[in-house]
């Protein structure tokens, strides 16, 4: 056998060994999830038969989590079935009626549980508040801290849609993505945040503000540079493709512009597939001026005339500062030049949820104009 044949057949070989485990994995998860649900259908529906005594519901729970600890292990303590009682609360139309009746008849395999359970019937798609495959119990505890059905809809279809891990479906809730992306939408367009997630269809749609970057592990520092900065970037490129969103590609860094005899240096460049047009990116430790607005205007202007071609459409900037003046950003760019060039503040640490809604509530006084929401929080 020749090594292009071998190595051919073990990719193969491996592929399915692989595919097997995820799919193993994700009935396991699938099957526990179920569980825990239909757990919590049980006690909600024997706790509404002793709805007339107010501290029913506490003790049935405790006597449960009594039993099944000492039978099925701590899994089952009191906390956890009260969670799992919420859980069912929280989705009350995870499985259908025919799915329920399967379930409770033990009718699924559990090496196919996944695959048999979440089979919809004909005609009938995925929605928020359905049983998914790929999310896990523990994606599921993430999402019942969401603050309303709205919120929980978008994380259940971003974390589907981006394959995101539990861990960084916390990430994401923490860093109150929901919110960001809020700030700059109408009732139509949070609408359609609950019910497609976060859909880019205009360059004010890619951005968020604050940008929130604790993964680079830095220092809150006025000494930091703008060297730093980009090489922690760097070195945390596939996280920090995560904060901005779908549909970045890296191109460059410190990218060299030379016009007459005068050199400038692009700290970070990126295509966005979905939009089809070039990013620029560039860095400032300290606080926005009106010359860093007017340097990267220099860079996307000349990536327009320079590099764009037939088939992009307008280059983007971005500036990630430290901190900004609003109203010099409005009367810098203009109202034209305000749809291709952002300026966005950069967290290096998780704010508090208290810290960052202040933040966004600054962020909706600044913002003039129809689009700018009412009730952003």
């Amino acid at each position: 056998m020749s090594p292009k044949k071998s190595a051919s057949i073990h990719d193969r070989i491996g592929d399915i060994i692989e595919s097997a485990r995820a799919g193993a994995a994700r009935s396991v998860n699938t099957a526990q999830v179920v569980s825990n649900w239909l757990i919590g259908r049980e006690i909600v529906e024997e706790q509404q038969k002793g709805r007339s005594r107010a501290d029913y519901g506490k003790k049935l729970i405790e006597d449960i989590s009594r039993t099944m600890a000492t039978k099925y292990g701590p899994g089952y303590s009191t906390p956890n079935l009260f969670l799992m009682v919420q859980f069912y609360r929280t989705y009350p139309e995870l499985l259908s009626p025919g799915e329920i009746l399967y379930a409770v008849r033990r009718e699924l395999p559990m090496s196919g549980a996944s695959k048999s359970i979440f089979h919809a019937p004909r005609g009938k798609s995925w929605k928020p508040g359905n049983l998914h495959p790929n999310l896990s119990w523990t994606h599921y505890r993430m999402l019942l801290k969401a603050d309303d059905s709205a919120q929980r809809a978008f994380y259940e279809i971003e974390a589907i849609k981006n394959n995101w891990s539990a861990r960084e479906l916390e990430r994401q809730m923490a860093s109150l993505l929901h919110e960001r992306l809020s700030l700059s939408r109408d009732k139509k367009g949070l609408m359609r945040l609950a019910t497609k997630g976060h859909e880019v269809r205009k360059p004010a749609d890619v951005f968020k503000d604050p940008v929130v970057m604790e993964f680079l592990s830095l220092p809150e520092s006025s000494k930091l540079v703008e060297t730093e900065l980009e090489q922690a970037l760097i070195s945390n490129l596939q996280e920090f493709l995560l904060e901005m969103g779908k549909g970045f590609a890296f191109v460059a860094r410190q990218e060299r512009l030379t016009l007459d005899g005068d050199h400038f240096y692009i700290d970070l460049v990126f295509y966005h597939a979905v939009l089809k047009c070039y990013v620029i990116i560039d860095l400032k430790t300290g606080k926005l001026t009106h010359q860093d607005i007017g340097q990267l205007q220099l860079y996307v202007n000349y990536y327009d005339h320079e590099r764009r071609s037939k088939g992009d459409n307008p280059t983007l900037g971005l500036i990630l500062c430290a901190d900004k003046n609003d109203a010099v950003v409005k009367y810098t760019l203009g109202p034209d030049q305000r749809k291709t060039i952002f300026a966005s503040r950069y967290k290096l640490h998780l704010p508090s949820v208290a810290e960052l809604r202040a933040e966004l509530r600054r962020e909706v006084k600044a913002l003039s104009g129809p689009d700018a929401p009412k009730d952003a929080r």
